[in-house]
């Protein structure tokens, strides 16, 4: 599983795959994994707002814990 995270702001899950299907990911798709996440965990709350309307991005909650993850910027899915 590969995840973009910046510490008490975001993460977003970007790969996962069962190793008993591959052993790991090349060099390219680490390096464009890399280049996703960056633009992510640049987005504004505005591009990941839209991201989630467009289904883009989808959220993941911390099993309906709210307070795990800033709410006050006005970012629905923020923590996913």
């Amino acid at each position: 599983m590969l995840i973009a995270y910046r510490a008490g702001e975001r993460a977003v899950f970007l790969y996962g795959f069962a190793k008993n299907e591959r052993d790991n990911i090349d060099p390219d798709e680490l390096l464009t994994l890399r280049e996703i996440g960056a633009g992510w965990l640049a987005a504004t709350p505005r591009e990941i707002d839209r991201a989630l309307a467009d289904d883009v991005l989808q959220e993941v909650t911390n099993g309906g814990d709210e307070t795990a993850w800033p709410t006050d910027q006005g970012i629905a899915g923020d923590g996913g």
